[in-house]
């Protein structure tokens, strides 16, 4: 395992995200996007001319976000999936996923097919209330599974044959089989159990090499896991509070780190100046583009 290998960790932007997450690198904008969830903003970072934008929207939670293959953005606020045209701007829902818990919607990804898988967790972070969803082109709604406390690392392989899921509240990261045809998953089986340590896995993404990219929530660390589990990489951040990942840039080099504010204490934030911040790696690895959800009915 190498840890701390020489790579030069940077700010990109310096935001001061209360819960900064869901970092999407889109390609035919060349911007880096992502989301303060407890601030509800959608920000977008462009490499080339360095203009860093935001806007607010008007609910409780901005979850997370994915792009869509018309161009438009698909959010997560609160317990519903709302489409962003890109042109006008104007803000339509696509469906309710959850209602009549105190839940929020959180992590999500595209599969290979266009089609959403996103979950909940429970507000007060700690009963089983959240569950994993997929979503269809037409806003259909799917339960997967239940039993979730926060969802999140929702990422699939190279080749579309295994998708993780993280839990973070229960310290452990699973992967099952996923059928990309049919949008089913089976055989379930742990990837990584941090329940003895208490040690938070938060966001995640794979490189072109089927290593799954983890961010570690008040661990202050990055980890890649090689396909049979195995740890081959740490790098330390400045940051207590990493939440995610994403592979972004015009080669999909560069490594870029969502971080929190969050839960962060007044001496904590004084010697953590960079808490908060959108950061940078150079060269960890190589990444791949995002699928994009596909708007309507399956074939």
């Amino acid at each position: 395992m190498t840890t701390n290998p020489p790579h030069k960790v940077e700010t990109v932007v310096a935001t001061t995200d209360i819960l900064g997450e869901t970092p999407l690198w889109c390609g035919r904008t060349n911007k880096l996007w992502w989301v303060d969830i407890d601030r509800q903003l959608h920000q977008s970072f462009d490499l080339a001319t360095g203009a860093h934008e935001t806007i607010r929207y008007d609910c409780r939670f901005l979850g997370s976000q994915a792009l869509a293959s018309d161009g438009s953005h698909i959010l997560a606020q609160d317990l519903s999936l709302f489409r962003r045209d890109p042109v006008s701007g104007i803000v339509s829902r696509i469906c309710e996923v959850e209602t009549g818990v105190d839940n929020r919607l959180n992590d999500g990804r595209v599969d290979a097919r266009g089609r959403l898988w996103i979950g909940t967790m429970d507000n007060e972070l700690h009963r089983p209330n959240g569950a994993l969803y997929r979503v269809d082109g037409d806003g259909a709604v799917r339960r997967m599974f239940a039993d979730v406390i926060v969802t999140n690392g929702i990422a699939f392989s190279p080749d579309s044959r295994t998708l993780y899921f993280t839990d973070t509240r229960r310290y452990r990261t699973w992967c099952f089989d996923f059928d990309l045809d049919d949008g089913t998953i089976s055989n379930k089986r742990l990837f990584a159990d941090y329940a003895a340590s208490g040690e938070r896995p938060d966001g995640a993404c794979v490189d072109v090499d089927g290593g799954l990219w983890t961010a570690f929530f008040s661990g202050g660390r990055i980890a890649r896991y090689r396909p049979d589990g195995q740890i081959d990489t740490v790098i330390s951040l400045p940051v207590t509070n990493p939440t995610c990942v994403c592979f972004g840039g015009s080669d999909y080099k560069t490594m870029f780190v969502t971080s929190a504010r969050k839960f962060l204490d007044t001496g904590q934030l004084s010697s953590e100046p960079e808490a908060g911040h959108l950061l940078a790696i150079h060269g960890l690895a190589q990444g791949l583009p995002e699928h994009r959800f596909v708007f309507g009915k399956a074939d």
